[in-house]
Formats: structure tokens, sequence, C-alpha cells
């Protein structure tokens, strides 16, 4: 195998590689863990907190806003429905764990731009 082969294929590996907010809960269904920062001037990914995702979300703390802005913003960065993107713990903190039901290991890069692991 030529070196450029090496090299590509250990470069795939590196961006298939899971990260640690991320954990497999058995056949299609995915758990990851989040820090939510609401009130923020616009939604995106701030990189890691804690061993957790953080992530800006614009929609305020009050009247369960955040939290489903924050499954929206999870489901669109990942390419599924809204419906696939469960809040299942932290309702009321900023530590959160979302469940992912996805037929294939969603792309986590989408999550963590610029991350090559």
């Amino acid at each position: 195998m030529a070196a450029s082969e090496i090299s590509a294929t250990h470069s795939q590996g590196a961006a298939n590689r899971r990260p640690e907010f991320a954990h497999s809960a058995g056949s299609g269904d995915w758990l990851i863990d989040v820090w939510v920062q609401p009130g923020a001037s616009r939604n995106e990914p701030a990189g890691l907190f804690q061993g957790r995702l953080k992530l800006k979300l614009s929609a305020p703390a009050v009247e369960n806003k955040a939290n489903k802005a924050l499954v929206k913003y999870v489901a669109r960065l990942l390419g599924l429905k809204q419906r696939d993107v469960e809040l299942v713990k932290g309702h009321t903190c900023r530590a959160k764990t979302l469940a992912i039901a996805s037929n294939s290991e969603p792309a986590w890069d989408r999550l963590v731009p610029g991350d090559n692991g």
C-alpha cells in the first residue's frame, strides 16, 4: 500500500471516530451528552465542556423554549427528523442527554465543525 493510501485510510478512520460525548445505546440508538448555553446571540456548536458537546442556543431558558430549540437544532445538524431526537435527561439544567434514533451512526463531525479527531 502506498504512503498516500495509508494516509488517506488513517484520515478516514479518524473522521469516523466516535467523540467522547456520543455513546451507543443499542441497535440504531445513540446517546449524546450536551451542555447548553441558552440565550446566546445565535445557535452554534462551541466545542467541548466537561466531556459534553457545548451548544449555544439563541432560545431563552423559559417555558421549555431552549429544550425545544435544542432538539430541533441537533436534528437539523445531523440531517434527521425532529422525532428522531429526544431529550431524555436534564430538562431543567444545562447538562442534558439526548437520544438519537438512526439506522446508521450519525455524522458526529457535523456537531463539531473543524474537529478531525
